[in-house]
């Protein structure tokens, strides 16, 4: 087999950009293993490449692949690979376009899949694990403090409320209202958007708000988060860079410092002792990609959006 299907675009613009092709078959070179991808993760930053949004921050080759997370069966091994074999079953981030039949990835950002993950969970898990990690961990949480989390209903929002609350942080997270059940859940206090959001959330939190995580970048998020923490010296944005440069808090993007293991290791506890949530708004079929770019523009979601490959 020299060729395998992708989801690929030519060129940027809207979901029509994407189409089903025979690409050729990755190679994995030193440290990097190929997966037969089972599934892969739907992120923002997928959509966000494809319609050029991130051109300048994240340029890429074309035409190019989406995806940057998958759950699949290690296949092929290159130099150096320690850890993983051919038959695993892994999850974690990849270093080629995870909307594929095939995919490569760096070995050191796999784990072994628990048996009893299925594998739509494992894809939806690494970017969103990671993301969260890395915010809080910037954060620099404590115990008793209260944390705000814009967005806590979607797929970060979700890992953060768990992350912080295994802390025993005390979160209050923004949602629509079909959400807030959902964040009870979790075991956060949903609060609604929109207009007098800063005197909704001080109802919520009449101790205060000492962290603030903007993982929707939508109405004035960072600046709100400002006022309610006293500074921007813990308001971190995941999704809002100009807003975090307006109000002098941290933008915080994925780089070479990359926390997927440890974000897992914490993921995949939870999940070990039961009490894991990410739930799957949607599973489309690889044909379908367009369709899941479209469901993730829109927003609104609770939890993940997954393409099924195989």
């Amino acid at each position: 087999m020299t060729k395998t299907k992708a989801i690929v675009f030519t060129s940027y613009g809207p979901a029509d950009v994407l189409r089903l092709a025979d690409i050729d078959l990755p190679v994995p070179g030193p440290g990097q293993v190929r997966l037969a991808v089972r599934c892969a993760g739907v992120n923002p930053i997928d959509h966000r490449i494809r319609s050029g949004a991130m051109g300048a921050a994240a340029p890429v080759d074309l035409p190019h692949v989406p995806g940057v997370e998958a759950s699949g069966l290690v296949e092929a091994v290159g130099e150096g690979v320690m850890g993983v074999q051919a038959g695993d079953a892994v999850l974690g981030r990849t270093a080629t376009g995870a909307y594929a039949e095939q995919a490569l990835a760096e070995a050191e950002e796999l784990m072994v899949k628990p048996l009893s993950l299925p594998w739509e969970e494992a894809a939806a898990l690494p970017v969103a694990a990671e993301t969260a990690w890395r915010a809080l961990n910037l954060l620099s949480l404590n115990e008793g403090e209260t944390l705000l989390i814009h967005g806590a209903a979607g797929g970060v929002g979700t890992l953060a409320v768990q992350f912080a609350r295994a802390r025993d942080v005390r979160v209050v997270g923004t949602a629509s209202e079909f959400n807030h059940e959902y964040l009870r859940g979790l075991g956060a206090i949903p609060v609604a958007y929109g207009e007098g959001l800063a005197d909704r959330v001080r109802e919520a939190a009449p101790g205060g708000v000492d962290a603030a995580l903007d993982a929707v970048g939508k109405g004035d998020a960072v600046g709100v988060s400002v006022e309610l923490t006293g500074g921007p010296e813990r308001v971190v944005s995941i999704a809002d860079p100009e807003g975090a440069r307006r109000h002098g808090a941290r933008f915080s993007v994925g780089g070479p410092t990359s926390q997927t293991v440890p974000a897992l290791t914490a993921a995949l506890a939870l999940h070990e002792a039961g009490i894991l949530q990410l739930p799957i708004h949607r599973i489309y079929p690889l044909d379908e990609a367009a369709e899941a770019h479209r469901a993730s523009e829109h927003g609104h979601l609770t939890g993940k959006i997954v393409i099924a490959v195989a």
